[in-house]
């Protein structure tokens, strides 16, 4: 195993253990402290969808910044145990984590009310080559606030992602890196 570390907020420099499976390619440091930078480094009072957890570091970068809620989804179960243990250190009851398939996922409603919760921040990180993005634009659209924003880590270079369109881009290595806002 490797580990990665939270760059910023209440657990900065804190380490979690990223597991070795196919396809998890944790984001980079220096593409976190951009994102957050762009996001803005106190997400109090938003609540964030981590589409494809893997090692749970942009959810528990999220929460360390304040956010209200975090949802991070997972479908590997192998994965999803040791981000269940990364989010354990923290106890912290802000982060709910979600055994699933992503395009199965349904946001757990409010308060106990029949509305089902939106996000103000979506990450969606999902395994390159493999048609993720496409098939989930209609979905993001079903969970995403009137004004999210989205994190798109890709390939190739975006334009639009459904109803958003890139905001700022980057590169890091072979990762391209956006930030999508609504249109």
């Amino acid at each position: 195993m490797s580990q990665v570390r939270i760059t910023g907020g209440e657990w900065r420099s804190r380490r979690i253990q990223v597991m070795d499976a196919p396809g998890l390619r944790p984001t980079p440091d220096r593409v976190r402290e951009t994102l957050f930078s762009w996001l803005g480094q106190d997400l109090t009072g938003l609540s964030c969808l981590d589409m494809f957890a893997g090692s749970g570091i942009l959810g528990l970068e999220a929460a360390s910044r304040g956010a209200d809620y975090v949802a991070s989804v997972e479908q590997s179960r192998k994965v999803f145990e040791q981000l269940q243990k990364n989010v354990a250190i923290f106890d912290c009851d802000r982060i709910e984590l979600f055994l699933r398939d992503a395009l199965k996922f349904a946001p757990p409603s409010v308060d106990g009310q029949e509305n089902q919760r939106q996000f103000d921040v979506i990450f969606l990180d999902p395994p390159y080559l493999k048609g993720w993005r496409a098939r989930m634009a209609p979905r993001l659209a079903e969970v995403a606030a009137p004004a999210a924003r989205l994190y798109v880590e890709a390939e190739a270079p975006l334009e639009t992602l459904g109803r958003w369109s890139v905001a700022r881009a980057g590169q890091a290595g072979q990762v391209y890196f956006h930030l999508l806002e609504a249109l």
